[in-house]
């Protein structure tokens, strides 16, 4: 039996540098379209690196580049994201234990109602509550957040992530998505790739670190804690291969 295909993505340059220097890559990256992406091992497992750039559409595009091209087994999402809950730091690492995309709906008396991503949304009930990722993903994450916590600043959680194409800079806009969805995180990619993997039935592991709480000054902290929390991210894939790598696969 083959040894088994990690695909790997991220969004940003930040997110990027944060992981190449923990992992073993060719120097030289294939690109595909807006995807690039670059081959390599980790600990004897066989991995491909993908920086997507920002939003659902370059995030799908390149989940499915790496799921088809590449034959990935799982998929892993590493990056930032911002805040919903005020209790949770900056710093603060979520796993994502439940994702869903919230701009995707039908628009009425100039509000949108969202609905479950890819059904027709007329008639569609309103989405309320966040996919739960699968009990085997829920539990390599448990066991995450006991092997990272000591070697973070910051608090490791499992949290609720949702998905949309704009960056969240309204502290209005973050209370409601808190309070409709009892999300931790909103980020633009990951919904996005949790469709891709349950198309492909393939376990998707979503690692966000805090930047910011997302709302008015977001746009003002970002830039600064967003190298911060890369890191912590990347920290937690590196362990995360190595639960893996131990893990019985599959017959």
């Amino acid at each position: 039996m083959s040894a088994p295909v990690y695909g790997i993505l991220c969004a940003t340059v930040e997110e990027l540098d944060a992981l190449a220097g923990r992992l073993d890559l060719h120097p030289e990256p294939r690109t595909h379209g807006a995807t690039r992406v670059w081959t390599g091992r980790h600990a004897g497992a066989e991995i491909v690196l993908a920086r997507a750039g920002i939003g659902k559409v370059n995030a799908a595009a390149a989940a499915t580049l790496l799921l088809d091209r590449y034959e990935a087994e799982t998929l892993i999402f590493s990056g930032v994201a911002g805040g919903l809950d005020p209790d949770l730091p900056v710093g603060c690492v979520l796993l994502a234990d439940r994702l869903a995309v919230h701009d995707y709906g039908i628009v009425t008396a100039g509000r949108l109602t969202p609905v479950a991503y890819g059904v027709i949304p007329v008639g569609a009930p309103p989405l309320t509550e966040l996919v739960a990722v699968s009990e085997d993903v829920a539990r390599d994450f448990r066991r995450l957040a006991e092997r990272v916590a000591p070697r973070l600043s910051g608090p490791v959680r499992l949290g609720g992530v949702v998905t949309g194409d704009y960056f969240l800079n309204c502290a209005e806009t973050r209370k409601r998505l808190r309070g409709d969805f009892r999300a931790e995180a909103v980020d633009m990619e990951s919904g996005a790739v949790h469709q891709i993997a349950e198309a492909w039935g393939r376990r998707l592991y979503v690692i966000r670190t805090l930047s910011d709480l997302a709302g008015a000054e977001s746009h003002l902290t970002y830039p600064q804690m967003a190298a911060m929390a890369a890191a912590n991210s990347a920290i937690c894939v590196v362990e995360l291969l190595a639960i893996l790598q131990d893990a019985p696969r599959p017959s």
